[in-house]
């Protein structure tokens, strides 16, 4: 039966998706506490709405939440240290990750929340040539993807024995406004847009981007309908290949531009099928994907020009 979220507790919400949830929850009535990284500059993305109250606390100190007078229904969890480049190896940066996410937890049983929904991440699967479910087995290859599924695992045992529905989210591949400035898309823009020619690998993957605003609703959905114990892979489910994408956005953002593929090699360990089975999450919650990659480009384009 679907549950009424009234408010809710969402840590590391000045990322993308973070601050489309933010937005998202707002649209939906919820009041929102925003736990975010002391004197964040990132803070400033966040809607400025009576609904939306910012808590400044460090991830390592959210036990010092517990009796502030936060009240919730709901937790999303996407605060995490290290998320990419040579940090997603830093072992015991991500071993102090998991300890941060059964903090979060024990920080939403303190604040009275009934739901527990975690930022999972495609790399606990490790390299798979299949689309991805929530019954895939996993072979993590990173520190990052071990820390991730090591993560989901103790705090769906610790939600257990507090009596917390609890949901664990498998983000694919996701972009939008707010994009952090290392991933691709961001590269694309930028080296186009200033009117350089983008350096890449064949772009052989196949890939499965989902729109910031879409994977927002898709999570504010799981608060709602979501299976207590699910794993629920997020991505758009119709993949393409990459190079297919690229192509997509250069058409967009500078038709004439030239688009170097093969410049640089694969990263080691680079999965070759990045694709979410989204069957159960639609079953389950009947979201669905509404954002087109090429609309969403076009957002991003349209907001460079302000």
């Amino acid at each position: 039966m679907p549950q009424k979220i009234k408010s809710v507790i969402l840590t590391g919400c000045t990322g993308g998706i973070g601050v489309a949830l933010v937005n998202e929850c707002v649209r939906r009535g919820m009041e929102v506490w925003a736990v975010c990284r002391p004197q964040s500059a990132r803070i400033a993305h966040l809607p400025q709405s009576a609904s939306v109250h910012v808590v400044e606390c460090d991830i390592a100190d959210y036990a010092s939440l517990h009796g502030a007078g936060i009240a919730a229904d709901a937790f999303v969890h996407f605060a995490w240290e290290k998320t990419f480049g040579a940090g997603r190896d830093d072992l015991d940066c991500q071993l102090k990750n998991v300890q941060y996410t059964l903090d979060a937890v024990r920080l939403a049983r303190a604040c009275g929340c009934k739901v527990f929904v975690g930022a999972g991440s495609q790399a606990e699967y490790g390299i798979k040539s299949e689309p991805l479910r929530g019954d895939t087995p996993v072979e993590p290859q990173s520190g990052y993807g071990i820390a991730k599924y090591a993560a989901g695992k103790f705090s769906h045992n610790l939600c257990a024995q507090y009596g917390i529905r609890h949901c664990w989210v498998r983000i694919v591949s996701t972009f939008g406004l707010n994009d952090a400035g290392y991933t691709l898309i961001s590269y694309l823009l930028d080296t186009l847009l200033s009117g350089g020619t983008p350096e890449l690998t064949p772009c052989g993957q196949v890939w499965d981007y989902l729109y910031f605003t879409d994977a927002a609703k898709a999570f504010a959905s799981v608060l709602e309908k979501g299976r207590d114990g699910a794993v629920y892979p997020l991505g758009s489910g119709m993949p393409r290949k990459l190079k297919e994408y690229v192509c997509a956005l250069r058409d967009l953002a500078a038709p004439q531009a030239e688009l170097k593929f093969g410049a640089k090699e694969y990263y080691p360990h680079q999965p070759m099928v990045l694709a979410a089975d989204i069957s159960e999450l639609t079953a389950d919650t009947g979201w669905a994907p509404e954002m087109s990659f090429e609309d969403g480009i076009r957002e991003m384009l349209k907001a460079r020009e302000v």
